[in-house]
């Protein structure tokens, strides 16, 4: 009772207003809507003042330089770009063998795209650089069309080179034509895009991608020659190809992955534990690293146990190469689901970080940092960049700030490149595969969100399951593609079938709930061509009669009746006035369904009266339907159709209708289309239910209505 008592009250005096009255009082602010040929010329208008912001906008870094603290934060850049740069470094070793390409060419990857990206990206904190699915996904592409068995594609450009050339050419072609996408996607402006992959469905994605890299990685670990395989269900045959394979396993390469494996992963979980206590994370793989390189080198692991290592490394940096153009038609199709992703992964990424530091990203110049970060890239022989959340983790809990510790983590690798590449040539590939295995705990975590979505969302969980099925089965690019499906799907299913509520006062207050005299029913999405039939048949439950019915049972009453008087069958002596109005469309109804004509009748009508024996009429005990339009975001002209269809129903069986909370916009609409006539007027839309409310109270002056209140746990009967 005291915390009632406590409770703030307001009180509001105001006139009962319809759409038409508050108009009336209330004069609309006339704006006037520039044309597109306006705007045209607004955007290739160009000043001293647009310049300024057009440059700040394509080189972010201008502005954070400005407000750079060389005291406070160079140090940490520094720091942070050396540890990243570390683990930078044998990501691309490893992710490079995803691509199928050689292992010195994931170092390209870690150098050239970070560079463009310090200048025109607006994340402070990502590390740019392959990333694990990415990696996969041109791999695919890759196998295609250089495959270990047999020829290649029928390509013109790879005449004279040798396989892994050839490799390297169809890489970098789609790295850029990836970047292509993602630059023209940034100069349309369309950064949006990234809304349409929700976070159920990039989890679901990147988990099938973690089986996919889990399965492409066991030929590293166990040591056997598999020929990559790529396609709609290359991860059962590449299972298949294994499990034919396994007697073949390299025993030394097994042992030697398991033990880095469970090194790295013990490691790993005591930076978790620890990290409030680490300045830096343990560099567990590049110690792991360069221990198996010792030992490799050391035990001449090679030639005694026959592992396959590394190899001739590439010293310094090659000249720059054109993309073919045979290539470029061949991978166009998964090039764009390459770009879509790359961008959607680092953006999310980014926003985390930008949220928790408090600066703005820009989609759409993140865009045209990475298109033009992979266009570049392409042209010097490395293969899709976008981000890792391990790596970008790394370089914002070391203390990075600022870019600059990406581009010391790009000066690590080509240092690498350059001088020490000759290090890493005893590395054994089952270390990478190790490495990359054990990278893979995140995504396979996400697992456990299947059973959470299913009790939350189970729709979610649909989409969740279906895009990885898809992803896992049909290969990542199409899997992309049955995952949006499967998304757009359960959107038009949650339109298709709206939830529908039957409301009613509570006392003293302005809020409703449920009921059943006069009915509100509010409406919980947009209405359109696909799911205007489902609001009409539920709208007709929630009433409990339909209205097209009713009134031709009255037009064939009233024939009966008429032929009765004809008679002198004077049976009928109930008096109340029927309001009639013609109808403006006669050739869309048949007979039956025009409103009712009672003139020349030599009494007044009601239908709820008792009527001759052989009369029957529905009885209609509904006066007002209000229809609460606060959650309907849009009309079609199909919709807009039917709802002038059904509210001319309701009015020709003497059911005054109300539509309440209606927005702005729908009006303007709805006047533009000619919705309004004769018997549809604007003084049927109210701005508030309440008003609706009042207005129906003061016309039939009740004093008394029963309300059934309907929650979605229980039912309940309120008598107000």
């Amino acid at each position: 009772m005291m915390m009632a008592a406590m409770r703030k009250q307001y009180e509001v005096t105001r006139p009962v207003y319809s759409e038409d009255s508050f108009a009336e009082q209330h004069k609309k602010i006339y704006r006037k809507h520039k044309t597109i040929l306006n705007h045209v010329k607004d955007y290739l208008t160009c000043d001293s003042k647009r310049a300024k912001n057009a440059v700040l906008s394509l080189l972010p870094i201008i502005s954070w330089m400005r407000i750079y603290r060389v005291r406070e934060w160079l140090l940490g850049d520094v720091v942070s770009g050396v540890s990243t740069g570390l683990v930078a470094i044998m990501q691309g070793l490893a992710f490079a063998l995803l691509a199928s390409l050689p292992p010195s060419y994931g170092l390209y990857t870690a150098f050239f795209p970070v560079l463009i990206y310090f200048f025109l990206g607006t994340s402070r904190h990502i590390s740019v650089g392959s990333f694990p699915v990415l990696s996969l996904m041109v791999g695919a592409v890759v196998t295609r069309l250089v495959p270990e068995v047999g020829p290649p594609a029928n390509i013109t450009d790879f005449e004279g080179l040798t396989q892994d050339q050839q490799r390297v050419l169809v890489a970098s072609s789609v790295t850029f034509l990836m970047g292509i996408f993602q630059l023209t996607m940034g100069i349309l402006q369309v950064g949006f895009i990234v809304v349409y992959l929700s976070d159920t469905l990039v989890s679901g994605f990147t988990t099938a991608a973690a089986i996919h890299i889990l399965v492409s990685q066991l030929k590293f670990v166990l040591g056997l020659n598999v020929p990559g395989i790529s396609g709609p269900l290359s991860a059962i045959y590449t299972l298949e190809e294994i499990f034919v394979q396994i007697t073949s396993t390299n025993i030394c390469d097994l042992v030697m992955s398991i033990l880095i494996m469970v090194v790295v992963f013990i490691v790993k979980e005591l930076n978790d534990l620890y990290k409030a206590k680490l300045a830096v994370p343990i560099p567990i793989e590049v110690i792991m690293t360069v221990i198996a390189c010792g030992v490799s080198y050391g035990f001449n692991f090679e030639t005694r146990y026959d592992v396959d290592v590394v190899g001739k490394m590439v010293s310094g940096y090659e000249s720059p190469i054109p993309p073919s153009i045979q290539v470029l038609q061949e991978s166009a199709v998964e090039a764009f689901p390459i770009a879509i992703v790359g961008f959607a992964v680092a953006f999310s990424v980014a926003k985390v970080y930008s949220i928790k530091h408090d600066y703005t990203i820009d989609g759409n110049q993140e865009l045209i940092a990475f298109g033009v970060s992979n266009i570049f890239g392409a042209s010097f022989r490395s293969f899709a960049a976008s981000t890792a959340l391990s790596r970008s983790a790394v370089q914002e809990s070391s203390g990075g700030k600022t870019q600059i510790a990406g581009l010391i983590s790009a000066l690590m690798a080509m240092i690498v490149t350059v001088a020490l590449g000759f290090l890493l040539e005893p590395l054994p590939r089952s270390v990478l595969g190790a490495l990359v295995i054990v990278n893979l705990k995140g995504m396979l975590m996400q697992f456990r969100e299947i059973p959470y979505l299913w009790r939350k969302d189970k729709l979610e969980c649909v989409v969740w399951v279906g895009t990885c099925l898809g992803a896992t089965l049909l290969g990542l690019d199409i899997g992309l593609g049955v995952g949006l499906g499967v998304e757009l799907l359960t959107v038009v299913f949650r339109t298709q079938f709206p939830r529908c509520s039957i409301l009613a006062n509570i006392p003293g207050t302005d809020l409703y709930r449920d009921r059943k005299d006069y009915l509100h029913v509010s409406i919980s999405s947009g209405t359109n061509l696909i799911n205007k039939h489902e609001h009409n048949t539920t709208m007709l439950f929630q009433v409990g009669f339909n209205p097209l019915r009713v009134l031709r049972k009255r037009n064939k009453a009233l024939r009966k009746i008429k032929k009765l008087l004809m008679k002198r069958d004077h049976g009928i002596t109930e008096v109340k006035q029927c309001n009639t109005v013609e109808t403006t469309t006669p050739s869309v109804f048949t007979a039956l369904d025009l409103p009712t004509d009672l003139k020349n009748l030599p009494f007044q009508m009601n239908w709820n009266a008792e009527l001759p024996d052989n009369i029957s009429v529905p009885r209609v005990d509904l006066h007002s339907l209000i229809l609460d339009f606060s959650a309907v975001s849009f009309l079609d002209i199909s919709a807009m159709k039917g709802l002038k269809t059904m509210l001319k129903e309701f009015i020709r069986v003497d059911v005054d209708v109300y539509i309440v909370s209606c927005d702005a916009y729908i009006l303007e609409k709805l006047n533009s289309y000619m919705f309004f006539d004769d018997e549809i007027l604007t003084s049927m839309f109210f701005p508030t239910l309440h008003d609706a409310m009042l207005n129906v109270f003061e016309k039939y002056n009740e004093n008394r209505i029963r309300a059934c209140v309907k929650s979605r746990f229980k039912t309940t009967l309120l008598c107000i």
